[in-house]
């Protein structure tokens, strides 16, 4: 019997090894990878480079903390600095993590303009972690329940709706930022339209906060982009990083521009492990691998192959709500929850995730390639059929 304490409802497999795109369990049978991790696994599985860079690290060195200069670390912030745009880095260990210092930090700005209670804007149906703080800015009232009290200080509006924001503008000067994911995760899969971005960028400038753009899920070139936020050609104030920028190796970033940058000094914020050695070799292989294979181009031709292939194969499908995403975040809506459609993928050898109850969800890793994406549309269009086919619609009062 195992002493795991019981936070996941974890699906009857266990893998022992992965090549490319494909998973092997303890029994031997192979899966299509269609999750990566949770769109963490930017290289797919048992990438050579990786590998060997990782291997080579861990020979030398894994950790010495930040009490000392860590020289794969400065140059990763760099690397990181010319590709977003963005002034200064602080690294942790997970996306959660990341969040936190862009909540302390937007709560640190507020202080030096003398808000005393200084409040954050978060969206509606938003997932930002599980912490404390995290879980408070989260827009999932099922995962708040039962962690009360949550942390003050963030007024919630709807998602992609300006003029919500606006309306608290006029009545709460605490306010000093807003925080979003320019492509919600959990909540579903939903994008921030492009003006309203760019509306929301404004809007910050007129009244001075900080925008904050979590990226934990969407960057790291999984949009077809290195960031979410290029595709709308603004430049927020804080993003945040995790997920694949590691390639599995667990590794956060907040990144600080503009007004937010320049504002933590020694001994406001810190990490024991973040930015170590090897999580910054493994993050720093990532960047290297995806510029010289081109994968950012790939997620986009990748990503575009498997929803045009999914838009045909399942039109006309009733009990097809919607097929979106952008790059290779990809969302399928049904009509009606869907989560059995997890153990169903398994027994078909396919790797799938459903979030917000009736969104299958595809994140497949940047190295997926015109085959594989193939593979996926033609068993999941056939799993997604005989799912619809054998199940009734939820009855809306």
């Amino acid at each position: 019997m195992s002493h795991l304490m019981n936070t996941y409802a974890r699906q009857p497999v266990a893998f022992s090894h992965g090549e490319g795109n494909w998973v092997t369990d303890t029994e031997g049978r192979s899966y299509l990878d269609a999750l990566s991790g949770i769109a963490v696994s930017t290289l797919g599985h048992n990438h050579p480079a990786l590998v060997a860079a990782i291997a080579r690290q861990a020979s030398r060195l894994l950790h010495t903390s930040n009490l000392y200069r860590v020289p794969q670390q400065e140059v990763l912030s760099d690397r990181l600095a010319a590709l977003s745009g963005l002034e200064e880095v602080f690294f942790c260990n997970s996306g959660c993590e990341a969040n936190e210092a862009a909540i302390k930090l937007a709560r640190f700005y507020g202080h030096t303009r003398g808000v005393d209670s200084p409040a954050i804007i978060v969206m509606e149906h938003a997932f930002h972690g599980r912490t404390l703080a995290t879980l408070s800015a989260t827009g999932n009232r099922k995962a708040q329940a039962g962690f009360e009290p949550l942390v003050s200080g963030f007024v919630r509006v709807p998602f992609n709706d300006l003029a919500a924001v606006r309306a608290v503008a006029g009545h709460n000067p605490d306010v000093v930022a807003v925080m979003l994911e320019v492509l919600q995760g959990e909540g579903g899969i939903h994008l921030a339209d492009p003006d309203y971005l760019r509306s929301l960028r404004a809007l910050c400038d007129e009244f001075g906060w900080l925008l904050i753009c979590d990226e934990v899920q969407c960057g790291i070139g999984r949009t077809g982009k290195w960031f979410g936020y290029q595709h709308s050609g603004i430049l927020p104030d804080v993003a945040t990083l995790a997920k694949g920028l590691g390639s599995g190796v667990p590794i956060g970033a907040c990144l600080a521009g503009g007004r937010a940058a320049g504002l933590f000094k020694p001994g406001n914020h810190g990490s024991t492990f973040g930015g170590n050695p090897l999580a910054c070799t493994a993050a720093l292989t990532t960047l290297d691998v995806m510029e010289k294979d081109g994968l950012i181009d790939q997620a986009t031709i990748i990503g575009e192959r498997i929803r045009q292939g999914l838009a045909s194969q399942l039109a006309g499908v009733s009990g097809v709500v919607d097929i979106r995403g952008r790059g290779l975040m990809i969302g399928v809506e049904l009509d009606r929850p869907c989560g059995e459609l997890v153990r169903r993928g398994l027994d078909a050898g396919l790797l799938i995730n459903v979030t917000a109850e009736r969104v299958i969800r595809l994140l497949p890793s940047l190295v997926f390639s015109a085959e594989e994406a193939d593979e996926l549309v033609t068993r999941l269009s056939a799993l997604v059929r005989a799912f619809l086919a054998s199940t009734c619609a939820e009855v809306k009062p």
